[in-house]
């Protein structure tokens, strides 16, 4: 991965940090179940399979990048201990062009689409120990897609 894009990925999460009020329902359970890892987790990348979207448009968080739309329960939970001085890489692969929504440790809320291709991700170098919420969107309201979570320790290069 070129300088120029680890920096906008950055950026992208920084800058989306301070979302705004949500319909999502962390609290809900999530749809495709919760994955509970630690650092140096087995296998990585670890996958679940998603079907991606909802009927309720991303917007309403509130940040850029904050698109598609979106179920009201959490995907997949993430139960993380970070440590061994790791990255996280959250991301999602479609065919369909989806994004992502999720809600960090710190109640937080971070968005991206297109990070590689038509396919989001974000990067978090000093990843947060704790519960990340994440919600894979779609641009088709009420459409679902297969979509494949990716969570990993080895961000693209």
């Amino acid at each position: 991965m070129t300088r120029k894009r680890l920096l906008a990925a950055a950026a992208v999460v920084a800058a989306l940090g301070a979302g705004g009020v949500a319909a999502q329902n962390y609290n809900m359970p999530p749809s495709f179940g919760t994955a509970n890892l630690r650092f140096n987790f087995q296998p990585d990348p670890f996958v679940v399979n998603v079907t991606a979207g909802g009927n309720i448009p991303a917007e309403r968080i509130g940040g850029a990048g904050c698109v598609g739309s979106i179920a009201q329960a959490p995907d997949v939970r993430l139960n993380y201990q970070a440590g061994g001085g790791l990255p996280l890489y959250i991301a999602a692969q479609s065919r369909f062009d989806v994004t992502l929504v999720v809600n960090l440790p710190n109640g937080q809320w971070v968005c991206n689409d297109d990070f590689i291709g038509t396919n989001p991700g974000m990067i978090f170098n000093q990843p947060m120990s704790g519960q990340y919420d994440i919600w894979v969107g779609h641009y088709d309201r009420g459409r679902g897609v297969p979509t494949q979570l990716i969570i990993s320790e080895m961000p693209p290069r």
